[in-house]
């Protein structure tokens, strides 16, 4: 059976500048940019965990809805959205 992901928001673009894309609890977060980007949860200024993702990926982040996500300074093309997702 094929899953399904409801969007619950608008797509943003991610950058250096903390976002918790709308208190989302699970993200998808895909990599427009020419190269790979490492992707960093935050719980205020305490790194919960970083990943790298390469061109052209889409991934499903879980997070705790006050926790952010960032990439690092001047990169551009990596896009987050809050979904809901079932199987």
């Amino acid at each position: 059976m094929a899953s399904t992901v409801k969007l619950l928001g608008s797509e943003v673009a991610v950058s250096n500048t903390a976002s918790n894309v709308g208190n989302a609890k699970l993200v998808r977060v895909y990599n427009a940019h020419a190269s790979d980007q490492l992707v960093t949860i935050k719980s205020g200024s305490d790194t919960v965990g970083t990943v790298t993702l390469v061109t052209k990926e889409v991934i499903y982040l879980m997070k705790l809805s006050q926790e952010t996500i960032e990439v690092g300074a001047g990169v551009s093309g990596v896009k987050a959205v809050s979904v809901a997702y079932s199987s």
